[in-house]
Formats: C-alpha cells, sequence, structure tokens
C-alpha cells in the first residue's frame, strides 16, 4: 500500500517520461507481496539493516517525483515547448492541456508557451481560445449537431473529413422561450446549461419576430467595458451568488435579417455587426513589452459582415452557392458571410469575396461550420444560431 499511494504522489510526466522503470520493479514486488506474511515483514525489517527491495522501489519513486519539481525552469520550459510543438492537433493536443493540469506554476508556463509559439494560427487548447481568432490561412471546420427534443445544439470540432464524425466537443446551446423573446444560453457543458453554471459563457436572445439578435459575453471583451443595462441581459434576478461570477452580459455583437415584405423568391439577407479580439501578431507587432500589456487591454474592433448573395441555376431551378463539398442539402439556413469592414485587415477594408463564416446542412439534424479570423468559434456558434427557428417576414 505505501508503494501505491508513493506513485500516487508522483506527476503524470513523471510516470510517462522516466516512470516505466520503477513501474516494472513495483510491478514484480506486487506479485510476491501478498504471499508473505505482515509479521514475516515486520520480524524481516527488525532483524536485518538492509532496505527491502519495497523500500528501495519506494525511495526511487519519491526521487523521481522530486526531480521534476526541482528541475531548472529553462530544461523544463524546454520539455514544455517540444510537447507542445508535437501535439499540434487534437486528440494528440490533450497532452498540453495534461500539462497545464498539474500545477498553478505549470498550467501558467503552459498557457505563456501555447500564446507565444502559435499567434494567430487559431488552435484551439484552452477554454479560453473559444474567444480567440481563428486562423488566418484556413478556415477551422465544425459539426454543429442538433436535438429537436430539448432544443439543444451541440458544437465539435471536426478531427477528419466525416460528416459523421462528432470530433471534439467545444459549446453547447439550448433555446428557452422567456414571453415573446427567444435565448439561446451557451455552457461549457453539455449537461448544465443555465446562467448560473460556473460553465455558461454567454447567450444569444432575440426579439418577438426572430429577426434581430444580440449576442452577449459572460466576461468583459475588453478592460473596462460594461455590461448592458438592459433587464434581459442580467444573469441572475436576485443578488449576485459569488464575487467570482459576473452578475451582467456584455454586449458583443448584433445580427439582423432583412425584411421580405414583397414574399419575393430568394434567400434570407442578413448583417452581422462583430467585437473581434483583433490577432495577437498584428495586435502587438510594433509594440514593446509595456505598450503591448496596455495594449492587451483595448476594445476590439468591429467586423460587419454581410451574406454572399446566390447566383439563380437555370437548370436545377435554385439558389446556388459554391460550399467545396461542405454543405450536401439545400436549405434556406445556409448561408456565406464575407466582411464588409474587417478590423484584423490593413485599413480595416474587408475582401467580399473571402468567406469568413459559412453554414450549411448536411444532415436531417447535422450541419457544417467552418470560419477562420477575426471570428472566434463561440462567435461563429452564436451566429450560426440565429438561423434556426421562424424567422417571421423575412421568407
Amino acid at each position: 500500500m505505501s508503494s501505491s499511494s508513493s506513485f500516487r504522489k508522483s506527476s503524470c510526466l513523471s510516470r510517462r517520461f522516466s516512470g516505466s522503470r520503477s513501474l516494472a520493479k513495483t510491478a514484480a514486488l506486487a506479485t510476491v507481496s501478498p504471499t508473505v506474511n505482515q509479521s514475516e515483514i515486520s520480524s524481516s525489517s527488525s532483524s536485518s539493516s538492509q532496505p527491502t527491495p519495497l523500500a528501495e522501489a519506494e525511495a526511487e519513486a519519491e526521487e523521481e517525483g522530486q526531480s521534476w519539481s526541482t528541475m531548472l525552469p529553462e530544461l523544463l520550459g524546454e520539455i514544455m515547448e517540444r510537447v507542445e510543438a508535437s501535439e499540434d492537433r487534437w486528440p494528440q493536443r490533450q497532452n498540453v492541456v495534461t500539462c497545464a493540469c498539474v500545477c498553478k506554476k505549470w498550467r501558467e508556463a503552459m498557457r505563456e508557451i501555447v500564446r507565444a509559439s502559435s499567434p494567430g494560427s487559431g488552435k484551439i487548447t484552452f477554454p479560453s481560445c473559444l474567444k480567440q481568432p481563428g486562423p488566418s490561412d484556413f478556415p477551422n471546420h465544425c459539426i454543429i449537431k442538433r436535438c429537436k427534443k430539448n432544443s439543444t445544439f451541440y458544437l465539435f470540432l471536426s478531427l477528419t473529413p466525416s460528416f459523421t464524425d462528432k470530433g471534439k466537443f467545444l459549446l453547447a446551446a439550448r433555446r428557452y422561450r422567456h414571453g415573446v423573446h427567444i435565448e439561446y444560453i451557451i455552457s461549457l457543458d453539455a449537461d448544465d446549461l443555465s446562467q448560473s453554471s460556473n460553465a455558461y459563457v454567454g447567450k444569444l436572445s432575440s426579439d418577438f419576430l426572430g429577426t434581430n439578435f444580440t449576442i452577449y459575453d459572460s466576461q468583459p471583451p475588453h478592460s473596462g467595458a460594461k455590461p448592458s443595462s438592459s433587464r434581459t441581459s442580467r444573469r441572475f434576478a436576485s443578488k449576485r451568488i459569488s464575487p467570482q461570477v459576473p452578475a451582467g452580459n456584455f454586449e458583443v455583437g448584433k445580427v439582423s435579417y432583412k425584411f421580405n415584405l414583397l414574399k419575393s423568391r430568394g434567400p434570407r439577407r442578413m448583417v452581422c455587426s462583430v467585437k473581434c479580439a483583433l490577432p495577437e501578431e498584428r495586435a502587438y507587432k510594433h509594440l514593446d513589452d509595456s505598450k503591448a500589456k496596455i495594449a492587451e487591454g483595448a476594445a476590439p474592433g468591429l467586423a460587419i459582415l454581410k451574406n454572399k448573395a446566390p447566383r439563380w441555376h437555370e437548370h436545377l431551378q435554385c439558389w446556388c452557392l459554391n460550399f467545396h463539398g461542405r454543405v450536401t442539402v439545400a436549405s434556406v439556413k445556409n448561408f456565406q458571410l464575407a466582411a464588409t469592414v474587417d478590423p484584423s485587415q490593413p485599413g480595416g477594408k474587408g475582401d467580399e469575396e473571402k468567406v469568413l463564416l459559412q453554414f450549411g446542412k448536411v444532415g436531417d439534424d447535422t450541419f457544417t461550420m467552418d470560419y477562420r479570423s477575426p471570428l472566434s468559434p463561440y462567435l461563429a456558434f452564436a451566429i450560426c444560431l440565429t438561423s434556426f427557428g421562424t424567422k417571421l417576414a423575412c421568407e
């Protein structure tokens, strides 16, 4: 029992890198120790001054555990950098998260390494990455699963090209009706979808017609940001439950669907204005350390997105957009968004031919979501949620 408890104290990386020899020795002892009487062990240890093999294994395990805690920060940082560089995709990237879970010191060190090694890459490692811009060179491919029974939506990061592969879970949202308004509560926990939860990250609120939506964030998007003063933006009806839990929500975007009063044939028309965090390599490129820290708290830029107009296909008798094989089922929900104003680009002018977010149907309750910078996974997911539900006077 003493041997197993000592091994439980050693870190996960200690077992991974240098614990194989001790584990083998302990396993050999474990096969022998059940046949030995406890009194014989006591008499043997008292009559002999030589350490027992079990004590040697325990001492070796303690020494290995201390070797990681006393390792030079430079050497430990180099090992962490190699782990971060080699495990660049999920599910292998869970080893990076494992390193950060060892202790507070390791967590801070790994967060700095991830931040410095891949600025603007759009890699998803920690929950905070869900509110950082996606990659700029290529889109991140995601899958949204809908459960009509409980009005719940699940966002997964695609790990394979298959639409049936769920991938890695990122976010979940549930639709609630409050009077004439509809709200989507977005959470990090698929089983805990409430505003009072610690997993709550934000929400999406709509008007009566379902044509105007407001996106809220549970955390301030920048220093000095003030929560919305509207009653619907409050997280709790009573006093704050905990000082660590913000009592309000912060507005970070709006989505509007244009009216179709003449009931003409055609897809929906939408406009989005979202506050996007600037990619770090562009925002801090010409700043020194002191100015960069100040810039981290600066207000994010405002991006204006509009859906790309589809063309009418005479042969198919339908409106068409090129989704490059990522959408297979025709639906009024399908859309592609391009930026007319993009704060991440020089001059702030967006490329209207470059698709920043596309959403489309591939099954009865399966949809694809592909996003790129300056949108974050959270903002992209919230925008896609607006496509669900009936849009009065828009169709």
